[in-house]
């Protein structure tokens, strides 16, 4: 009987479901942009996949201590808040390999994108785009170790 019970908990618990969130998670952690100018840590709220802004070269004004605001936002509401911090990536969800049906910002023009990431290797492959996925543009960023 407990022969019985083990196998079922031990085939139970390898499930592919369960893998399924070890490699969706895998994007989790801090980032570094192909430039070297950003860093970004993503982190999961629930079942999506969010990147906040942790380090600039463009964060601080020439002080070096006062943080920049989100001037060139779209949402008036919203430019008045410091950079740091704020969520550059948003609402990604993870299916077959890819995080899709995200949205990434840029603050530097202040505008949102759609995007989709995959994890190639040891990179990250962010696919920004504003219709298809074709029409965009990738970048690459390294995980910061």
């Amino acid at each position: 009987m407990y022969k019985i019970l083990f196998t079922i908990f031990f085939f139970a618990s390898f499930s592919p479901a369960g893998s399924q969130i070890i490699v969706a998670d895998k994007i989790v952690g801090e980032w570094i942009n192909e430039e070297k100018d950003t860093r970004i840590e993503i982190y999961k709220n629930g079942d999506e996949y969010f990147g906040r802004l942790l380090w600039s070269e463009y964060l601080f004004e020439a002080d070096g201590k006062t943080s920049r605001k989100d001037v060139r936002n779209s949402n008036e509401k919203l430019r008045g808040r410091n950079l740091l911090h704020v969520n550059l990536l948003n609402n990604f969800v993870f299916s077959e390999d890819i995080w899709d049906d995200g949205k990434m910002y840029d603050p530097r023009s202040g505008k949102t994108y759609n995007c989709l990431i995959k994890l190639r290797k040891e990179k990250l492959e962010v696919r920004s785009y504003v219709g298809i996925p074709l029409l965009g543009r990738s970048t690459y960023w390294d995980r910061v170790l």
